[in-house]
């Protein structure tokens, strides 16, 4: 590193020395004994050359309408196979939805059957014999007997009666027996689904 002269205080600087200290900073400077040498500042001088300018960006030219409609003429079997494949896969989808629901009907239908049945041997069980034993029977006496029967045979037996002589047997029986009849026969000649 070269001497810079030490000025004492009570000297005057003299303009030799300081243009010294001032080249010797440059040199360090320039010479890479500065922490940045490469990042040094370019000062321009009068009458020197001026700097290169920096090499302009190039831009990249837009693509013109062949090469989109290339393009898009290259990729439009790839866009219809995959179009293809989601329609697919929705219709799968809906087909298994649609198998899903033709099982919980066939389900309902069976059910329906089988409860149409019920009610078919529900009515066959009162058969005219006895409908007409008990058409013929005092009401206070037809409904002491029929409180003691089956509830079902009995509310089938009442159905088949005259509306007019189930209503006083019922009127003659027990309020619990007679509303357990009631809701038996008002089920069974209901004529949709219970379910």
């Amino acid at each position: 590193m070269p001497m810079i002269p030490f000025l004492l205080s009570h000297e005057r600087p003299r303009p030799r020395a300081i243009l010294f200290a001032a080249a010797a900073l440059a040199a360090m400077s320039a010479s890479g004994g500065g922490a940045h040498g490469e990042d040094a500042v370019r000062q321009v001088l009068s009458g020197a050359q001026p700097a290169v300018a920096p090499q302009q960006l190039t831009r990249e030219k837009a693509p013109d309408q062949s090469e989109i409609e290339r393009f898009c003429s290259n990729i439009a079997d790839a866009a219809r196979d995959r179009r293809y494949a989601l329609q697919a896969e929705e219709l799968k989808q809906l087909q298994a939805g649609i198998d899903e629901r033709m099982k919980a009907l066939d389900a309902k239908k069976a059910e329906y059957e089988t409860w149409l049945k019920r009610r078919e041997v529900f009515l066959a069980r009162a058969e005219d014999g006895v409908v007409k034993i008990y058409a013929g029977m005092k009401p206070d006496a037809a409904a002491e007997r029929l409180a003691i029967v089956n509830a079902d045979l009995a509310a089938a037996i009442l159905m088949k009666l005259d509306a007019r002589k189930a209503g006083v047997i019922l009127n003659e029986m027990d309020q619990k027996a007679a509303a357990t009849l009631t809701g038996i026969m008002a089920s069974a000649a209901r004529r949709v689904d219970p379910s």
